[in-house]
């Protein structure tokens, strides 16, 4: 496990974060919110709001998919999505849902600053980010779908977008020894 170059707790809490917080709205899933918990350790993201009924930690679902992220991830509830967003409006962040709309952004079209502030908004999996939530947000983000399908499990979607919001402001790796990259 040291050859990985794995954070313990303590050395996640006080690493410095992306800049982006994970916005969790009535999830069913207690899986899919370990599952998030996990991503978000995986990209040092800052923070996850858990909103309305969605599981929150401890939970025996979540620390099953989480894997012991769930101790890692700084993570605050709210119980309205209002809230949340007013929260972080007053903290500078960009609001984003993750949402198939009219007028909304193709997620391999955007690009960001690498230091600004998002929240990205994540629906409860059948009905997707509340209508009165939309009106809140600053935009809306779409993951571009070629299938017949045209919606991804909460836990994917998230991974998708965290990566595409996150890969530009990762260092780019050395090239292994002898090789291209």
């Amino acid at each position: 496990m040291e050859e990985l170059g794995r954070k313990s707790v303590e050395e996640f809490k006080l690493s410095d974060k992306t800049p982006i917080i994970v916005v969790l709205e009535n999830i069913r899933s207690a899986y899919n919110v370990g599952s998030v918990f996990r991503t978000s350790d995986a990209f040092l993201i800052e923070a996850i709001y858990i909103i309305g009924y969605t599981s929150q930690p401890p939970h025996k679902e979540i620390k099953k998919t989480a894997l012991g992220a769930e101790e890692s991830v700084r993570w605050k509830h709210f119980e309205t999505s209002a809230e949340a967003i007013a929260d972080l409006k007053e903290n500078g962040y960009s609001v984003y849902a993750v949402e198939q709309t009219e007028g909304s952004f193709k997620l391999n079209a955007l690009t960001f600053d690498s230091g600004e502030k998002m929240a990205v908004i994540f629906g409860n999996e059948k009905a997707g980010v509340e209508q009165s939530t939309l009106l809140l947000c600053d935009g809306c983000i779409e993951i571009p779908q070629l299938g017949m399908k045209h919606s991804l499990n909460i836990a994917t979607a998230a991974g998708v977008v965290l990566w595409e919001l996150v890969r530009e402001r990762i260092n780019p790796l050395s090239p292994p020894a002898g090789g291209e990259t």
